[in-house]
C-alpha cells in the first residue's frame, strides 16, 4: 500500500530533499511551505523556493500563515491521516495537538550536529563560532524546539573560507541522500531514535542585522568567521563617513598595526592581532567588486581608521 508524506519546508535548502523523495517514489501527499513574501518595496510578490518546485512537479502545496489554533489545517491534517511529515525549515512551529496527526510523527531534518546549535541559524553560527566541522541530524520533533531523540547525524567538516551558502548547499546535498537510508526504517518502524544530551545543547538564535558589525578589536579569525557565516546575507559590514561597507570575501594575512587601520592601497585592515585582505565588497546602494576595481574610485585609503569612521 502506498504511503502518504507530507513535506514541510521553504527555503532553498528544502528543494532537494523534497525533489529526492519525489524522484525516488516517494508518495507527496502534500507540501506545505511559507505564504508568498512581499518584496521590500512591495512591488513584487515572492514564492517561497519549496512553492516553486512543488508548482514544477504539481503537487499540492498549502501556505497558511499559521497553523497555531488553525482547526481548518488541523482537520484537513486529521482527514488526511498520513504516514509521515518530513520538516525542512519550514519555518513555523507545528503546535503539540498536530504532532499526533501522522501514524509515524513529524520527522526533522536539522542543520547541525545536535544537541548543538539548535534553533534558527545552526549553519551560520556554526561558522562564526569557528566550528571545524557540521551536519545534520534526522530526529522526532517533540514540544520543545529542536529536542526530540535523533536517529541519525552526519558530519560535514567546515574548511578555511568555506561560508554559510557554501555549507548549505552541501548539507543539503546531504541531507537529499540520507534522507532516503533513513525513511523507510522509520516508516517500518526499524528505526531506533536516541535521546539527546540535553545538558550539551547550545543555541544558534536568529540572526540580527546589527550582528553583522565588524569590530576591528577582535581577532582576525573572528572576523573572517562573521564575514563567512553571514554571507550572503545580511552580510559582515564597516561603516566609513556615514556609508555602510558589506565584506563579501576576505582572507587572513600576518601584516600588523592598530585595530582597524587600513595597511595598504588595497584594503587590507589590521585587527586586534595580524589583518585581513579584502578580496571583494559592496558598497551601499551599489553592485558587489573585486578589491581592485573598488580600490579605483574609493575614499578609504591607506592609513585609514575604521574604528574611528
Amino acid at each position: 500500500m502506498l504511503k502518504k508524506i507530507i513535506f514541510m519546508g521553504t527555503p532553498f535548502f528544502a528543494v532537494p530533499i523534497l525533489k529526492s523523495l519525489y524522484q525516488n517514489g516517494y508518495p507527496i501527499s502534500v507540501v506545505y511551505t511559507q505564504p508568498p513574501q512581499k518584496s521590500q518595496r512591495g512591488q513584487k510578490i515572492n514564492k517561497s523556493p519549496v512553492q516553486g518546485i512543488s508548482e514544477t512537479l504539481n503537487l499540492e502545496f498549502r501556505t497558511p500563515v499559521s497553523l497555531k489554533n488553525n482547526k481548518e489545517e488541523y482537520e484537513y491534517l486529521k482527514e488526511l491521516n498520513a504516514d509521515i511529515a518530513i520538516v525542512v525549515a519550514y519555518g513555523q512551529i507545528i503546535p503539540k495537538e498536530m504532532l499526533t496527526l501522522t501514524k509515524k510523527g513529524f520527522i526533522n531534518i536539522h542543520a547541525s550536529l545536535l544537541p548543538k546549535w539548535r534553533g534558527a541559524a545552526p549553519i551560520q553560527r556554526s561558522i562564526m563560532n569557528l566550528d571545524k566541522q557540521t551536519g545534520i541530524s534526522i530526529m522526532k520533533i517533540d514540544e520543545k524546539l529542536d529536542a526530540g531523540s535523533v536517529c541519525n547525524s552526519y558530519k560535514l567538516d567546515i574548511t578555511d573560507n568555506e561560508n554559510a551558502e557554501i555549507i548549505s548547499e552541501k548539507l543539503s546535498t546531504l541531507a537529499a541522500e540520507k534522507i532516503l537510508d533513513n525513511i523507510d526504517d522509520i516508516l517500518e518502524n526499524k528505526m531506533k531514535f536516541r535521546d539527546q544530551f540535553h545538558k550539551e545543547a547550545t543555541y544558534a538564535n536568529k540572526i540580527e542585522k546589527f550582528e553583522g558589525k565588524i569590530d576591528w578589536n577582535n581577532s582576525a579569525e573572528n572576523i573572517i568567521g562573521k564575514i563567512n557565516g553571514l554571507y550572503p546575507s545580511p552580510g559582515a559590514w564597516f561603516l566609513y563617513n556615514g556609508e555602510r561597507y558589506k565584506i563579501l570575501k576576505a582572507e587572513i594575512s600576518n601584516s600588523t598595526g592598530n585595530a582597524g587601520t587600513v595597511l595598504d592601497d588595497y584594503l587590507e585592515i589590521s585587527c586586534n592581532d595580524k589583518s585581513i585582505k579584502i578580496l571583494e565588497i559592496q558598497r551601499q546602494g551599489k553592485r558587489s567588486q573585486n578589491i581592485n576595481e573598488f580600490m579605483l574610485g574609493s575614499q578609504i585609503k591607506k592609513g585609514s581608521n575604521l574604528n574611528n569612521a
